[in-house]
């Protein structure tokens, strides 16, 4: 139901790509592709094999089924974990749903967490408790910043 606010966190789920049914994937893809390729009009190759990684981890709120906000986590070579992807279906949005997503995975998941923030999301993620480490930089023609968090 659109505009209906997440009632606890239980409706969070956390899956590899091979947890996922058909259907709820197919969802969070839409989603992101959305998001990013279309609202955002970034024409990359949303789909870039990171998804099918075993360490991989999707993030994402559940409402009757399917998601309307989502994060990607990635292990990094270097033992940190990097938030990536992180979207909300424009009707869901201003309503926390990834602040839950950012607070379980800070909750669930030990050592350094790193980012590459849009540029003006960056307060929203020092709220967060994630600070600045470098200079700002474009990808896709959009300001980011590099962020870490512990």
């Amino acid at each position: 139901m659109p505009g209906t606010t997440v009632a606890s966190v239980s409706d969070i789920r956390d899956q590899s790509f091979d947890e996922f049914d058909a259907l709820a994937l197919y969802a969070l893809l839409r989603l992101r592709v959305d998001v990013f390729v279309v609202e955002q009009e970034c024409p990359y190759p949303e789909l870039d094999g990171r998804d099918l990684e075993p360490t991989t981890r999707h993030v994402w709120i559940d409402e009757g089924g399917m998601p309307v906000a989502c994060l990607r986590l990635l292990a990094e070579p270097d033992g940190s974990h990097r938030i990536s992807r992180v979207a909300t279906a424009a009707d869901q949005r201003h309503q926390g749903l990834a602040g839950l997503l950012v607070d379980h995975v800070m909750a669930t998941t030990p050592g350094r967490l790193v980012l590459d923030a849009q540029t003006y999301l960056e307060p929203w993620y020092v709220e967060h408790g994630f600070a600045r480490t470098g200079d700002e930089f474009t990808d896709d023609g959009i300001p980011h910043v590099p962020m870490e968090r512990g």
